[in-house]
């Protein structure tokens, strides 16, 4: 009997101990599952916060608005590099009269001054500048949306978007960018310091003159070249920049990165996209800044443009006596870096890219291909860093001062 009694307290101690532990468990097994969603909920918060920026999507015209002031501030404020660049890839003269980067800006700012110099052409670089990154944003954005929405991946997206918002914006800045070419290559009017075979007063009397004498095909010159370069710059330099500006903010552990992450992320992405397309670059330079002086009737000739021998003070003037130039201004396809030929050893007579591409490597190999790199990666470096980072902030600031309401609309 007493067996029995103390065989119960027994087990009765063990029932009361697995009614304690299931107790336990049942506790442990439900704050499990509080806290589970909870942490799948924060995690997957964090994580679109990060990387998705498209769920904040700003209205059309503050991305139009903010990408022009950014696209136009950029290049207004690297322009005479880009004035340097254009000189050294454009040089006609035999061995050039331009090497290095330095050199260059010293020499055009010393002989021709900052204005009529290193800022030559920047009337028309201005137009184009801002007319055509207006539209290149407002065509990114829809374009970069409209492929998210339809389940294409983001960095696919971003790819194409950039592809195509620079194919929209081509027709708004080939124009300028003929004309912008030309002037930075000629420098001052009547310069005596470097004859570039062109001798315009103004930007309106480079577009009446092109118009006139070569049609107003003209100012389209390199549009294909033009398209060949900045198509896969702009989807190079976006891809680069959302993929590079998305791992600054899962390393930041926040959308907001920080201005100088902004400033890198940004001046990478440009500098590195410069860099790869420079071969484009040279070629469309080239194009557009030679002399296409073969003459469509007994009348074209006193209207052809000057060769490099005629004092550009006469440039409008053919003298009978003379022979006539050939079918288009023979263009320096030297490099610093490399052995200088004859001056007319080669002549860059097309409009085909590839065909410049193949001139140009036989003529000096893949140096030739890479001039003028030094400062255009400089030079896409700051603005694309210039630009974008003032896109990032402008968004901000129309976001928290909307020009447009969405909710009335």
């Amino acid at each position: 009997m007493v067996l029995a009694r103390v065989a119960n307290l027994f087990s009765t101690a063990d029932s009361a101990n697995s009614i304690v532990n299931d107790h336990r468990a049942n506790v442990t097994n439900t704050m499990e599952k509080f806290e589970s969603p909870v942490a799948d909920t924060v995690g997957r918060a964090i994580e679109e916060d990060e990387i998705d920026d498209e769920a904040a999507q700003p209205p059309y015209i503050h991305a139009m608005l903010a990408g022009g002031i950014g696209g136009t501030t950029g290049d207004m404020l690297m322009h005479s590099l880009d004035t340097v660049k254009t000189r050294q890839q454009g040089d006609p003269h035999m061995p050039p009269k331009y090497t290095s980067m330095g050199n260059t800006y010293y020499t055009i700012w010393r002989q021709e001054g900052f204005r009529k110099g290193l800022y030559g052409g920047v009337q028309p670089a201005f137009l184009g500048s801002f007319s055509g990154t207006v539209c290149f944003f407002g065509a990114y954005e829809w374009s970069k949306r409209t492929m998210i929405d339809y389940g294409i991946a983001p960095s696919v997206s971003y790819f194409m978007a950039g592809l195509f918002a620079d194919l929209a914006a081509a027709p708004a800045y080939v124009p300028s960018e003929v004309l912008k070419t030309r002037l930075q290559l000629q420098g001052r009017y009547n310069n005596p310091y470097f004859n570039s075979g062109y001798n315009y007063r103004s930007t309106i009397h480079a577009a009446r003159t092109i118009a006139k004498v070569e049609g107003y095909s003209a100012l389209f010159h390199g549009y294909k070249a033009t398209l060949w370069r900045d198509l896969p710059f702009s989807a190079l330099q976006f891809a680069f920049y959302e993929e590079l500006r998305n791992k600054a903010k899962r390393f930041m552990g926040s959308n907001n990165i920080g201005l100088p992450l902004e400033i890198a992320t940004a001046a990478s992405a440009g500098g590195m996209a410069g860099v790869i397309t420079t071969p484009l670059d040279v070629v469309k330079t080239r194009i557009q800044t030679q002399h296409n002086d073969i003459p469509t009737s007994s009348t074209a000739a006193p209207k052809s443009s000057i060769s490099p021998t005629t004092s550009p003070k006469h440039s409008t003037h053919t003298k009978p006596s003379k022979p006539r130039p050939p079918p288009s201004r023979p263009i320096s396809t030297s490099s610093p870096s490399t052995t200088l030929k004859a001056h007319g050893a080669a002549t860059l007579d097309t409009s085909s890219v590839m065909t410049g591409l193949r001139i140009i490597y036989k003529t000096e190999g893949i140096a030739g291909w890479f001039r003028g790199v030094g400062p255009r990666a400089v030079w896409t470096s700051v603005q694309s860093g210039t630009m974008l980072v003032l896109y990032q902030t402008l968004l901000r600031y129309f976001e928290q001062h909307p020009l447009v309401k969405i909710e009335e609309v």
